[in-house]
């Protein structure tokens, strides 16, 4: 058997678990609505998935959204009533604009500032592209 053909054969055997899983995938947002606040308790394990200042993340968050909140203790609090959906919108938003690397997808970076500038420095592919909106 040549090589391709053995590949072929051992991938049929793998779990279909194994080929479609992403290694990166954003957590849901958890949280409850209390009076006319949203609470979110997973704020901080988000930004960290993210590898992001959960102040940076929180304060593009509530400029989509356009609406106050802030951080207490390890509780973010929107002052208005949101749907988790629309929250978990917004932070695949952030993703997309200040995570994943422009260039080859992966979600390896870092935020460097240079000047008045932001740039999204990738670890894995080396690209370093500038950050569209500022915050």
């Amino acid at each position: 058997m040549d090589y391709k053909k053995l590949l072929e054969r051992a991938r049929k055997n793998l779990p279909e678990s194994v080929i479609t899983s992403e290694r990166f995938e954003i957590p849901n947002v958890r949280g409850h609505i209390q009076g006319n606040k949203t609470i979110i308790s997973n704020f901080f394990q988000i930004a960290a998935t993210l590898n992001r200042q959960p102040e940076h993340m929180l304060k593009f968050i509530l400029r989509e959204l356009a609406t106050p909140g802030e951080i207490k203790k390890n509780l973010v609090i929107i002052g208005t009533k949101v749907p988790a959906s629309r929250i978990n919108e917004k932070i695949y938003q952030y993703a997309r604009q200040f995570v994943l690397c422009p260039e080859c997808g992966k979600p390896d970076t870092k935020l460097v500032k240079e000047k008045n500038s932001t740039f999204i420095k990738c670890l894995a592919c080396g690209a370093k592209s500038r950050v569209q909106s500022k915050i």
